[in-house]
């Protein structure tokens, strides 16, 4: 999985490096324009009752609302406290903003903010196991 990530941030870094020549949009430009088309909004501070569907509805009242998300453990399946809002349009993630910074939500006061994106990770393989004392000779008793 890490050699396939590797390899996806090398193509993405090879196209990012391309440049706008004769009119041509290249795929980097293309991904920047389209990312900007949205606005993403960080929830902080939610209840743990709170789920997508719940979150999509406080939000709905702001603007056309692409997706609602709540961020979940991945072992116990419970949600962290957090998720994102992404919006259509910039001023109604920015209405959305000042509206429901602070109010309370299912319980909780949220924070609301702009997202940041998730800079790429760097950085070789993943990490490695440590040394096994008990992998290799079965006689050895001297740990």
């Amino acid at each position: 999985m890490a050699f396939y990530n590797r390899i996806g941030s090398l193509m993405r870094g090879s196209f990012s490096q391309n440049v706008v020549s004769s009119g041509n949009v290249t795929g980097s430009s293309m991904f920047n324009t389209i990312r900007c088309m949205s606005s993403k909004l960080f929830i902080g501070g939610l209840s743990y009752q709170t789920d997508d569907h719940s979150l999509k509805e406080a939000f709905s009242g702001f603007g056309d609302v692409i997706e609602a998300r709540v961020v979940n453990d991945r072992e116990t399946g419970r949600s962290r406290g957090f998720g994102f809002v992404n919006y259509s349009s910039d001023d109604s993630a920015n209405d959305a903003m000042k509206a429901m910074d602070g109010q309370e939500l299912n319980g909780r006061n949220i924070r609301v903010s702009l997202a940041n994106e998730r800079p790429p990770r760097t950085g070789g393989f993943g990490g490695g196991g440590g040394y096994n004392r008990n992998f290799g000779d079965a006689g050895n008793d001297r740990y």
